[in-house]
């Protein structure tokens, strides 16, 4: 990809903001490790104090949403990055420092449990969001269709090569049919929609804040402790993964933020909608690096896959659709992935 050059008129729009005059010496701008996204971040420091400051392209990035859901979440309790300043025409915003210690390098299987139950503070107080007046789009048939065609789109064909068979893309119009039920069926709460452990930031002294938040929707109440629990960048013993799940649940049902269903029907809920999620991604990590120049993300497609094909797997004795999906992957697929150099399948 083609770097772009820093605007000349960023920093200076800071300092403005800031109320330092124009002649005050100009302070260092590090970048900031960034995301996905166009988006850039950089850090200075002014009077002993450090800000961070990002150039948000408004021609591809969701700025005013991100803005408005910033307010949401503060309203609601969630600790997220203050807004100090912003130029939307230019897709300037200054924010406060939130610092450098995301979720993921601090996880370990003594830490985990610690961390994941204040992740659930957080779940909990999104979960409380009054979600008619939240003012966000909805997780409905079209978006969770959408996420699920870059599967075919940008990992089957695009990655691997392959041009499925009439038959094949029966099957999998009718997996994804029943992937994308499962959601619908499922109450909603806003969900974050990459509610994951390089999207939280270790803050104070027990807290956790929120970032990378703007594209936000109304949805299922499993996807955002999916994201979390079944990362896309650490992995934890299925049993464990299980028990979490209950103690959400039962969390939610406690505080009367659920009506409560059984643990098996919750438990389904939330498999399947890490089905949705993990071909989603297998999608998006494919066209982040064919389409976007990411190659990083590749590393990250074994764990992926193994998501998938496990829960696939699991439900493969009661559900003859995630079976004919598990044989297609597995038969198909699973030999062309072995030629690529990410590959890293048993």
């Amino acid at each position: 990809m083609t770097s772009r050059h820093v605007p000349k008129a960023l920093l200076p729009w800071a300092m403005s903001v800031l109320g330092q005059p124009d002649g005050a010496v100009k302070p260092h701008m590090a970048p900031v490790a960034g995301d996905a996204s166009n988006r850039r971040y950089f850090r200075f420091e002014v009077a002993s104090q450090t800000y961070v400051l990002a150039e948000s392209p408004p021609s591809t990035e969701k700025n005013e949403a991100f803005l408005r859901i910033d307010a949401l979440l503060d309203m609601a309790g969630v600790k997220v990055p203050a807004i100090l300043g912003v130029d939307l025409d230019r897709g300037f915003l200054l924010l406060e420092d939130l610092g450098d210690q995301l979720l993921w390098p601090a996880l370990n299987t003594d830490s985990v449990d610690r961390y994941y139950t204040l992740a659930f503070d957080v779940l909990v107080k999104m979960a409380a969001v009054e979600t008619s007046d939240a003012g966000l789009g909805s997780y409905d048939n079209a978006l969770l269709g959408e996420e699920l065609g870059r599967f075919q789109r940008w990992f089957v064909e695009g990655l691997l090569g392959y041009q499925l068979t009439p038959l094949e893309q029966v099957l999998l119009d009718a997996f994804f049919e029943r992937l994308i039920s499962s959601a619908l069926e499922q109450p909603s709460v806003v969900v974050h929609r990459d509610f994951h452990s390089r999207n939280l930031m270790l803050f104070g002294a027990e807290g956790l804040a929120v970032i990378d938040f703007q594209d936000a929707v109304v949805g299922p109440v499993t996807y955002d402790l999916v994201s979390l629990l079944r990362d896309c960048y650490i992995q934890w013993p299925l049993e464990r993964v299980q028990a979490w799940v209950h103690r959400y649940r039962d969390r939610l049902c406690s505080q009367g933020l659920l009506t409560c269903t059984d643990e098996a029907l919750f438990l389904r809920w939330f498999d399947w909608m890490g089905l949705q999620r993990h071909i989603k991604v297998l999608g998006t990590f494919s066209r982040l690096y064919l389409r976007d120049g990411k190659s990083g993300y590749l590393d990250d497609l074994p764990l992926v896959i193994e998501y998938v094909l496990q829960v696939a797997d699991q439900y493969s004795d009661k559900e003859p659709l995630f079976a004919d999906f598990s044989s297609f992957f597995s038969q198909r697929l699973a030999p062309l992935m072995m030629t690529q150099g990410w590959s890293k399948i048993r």
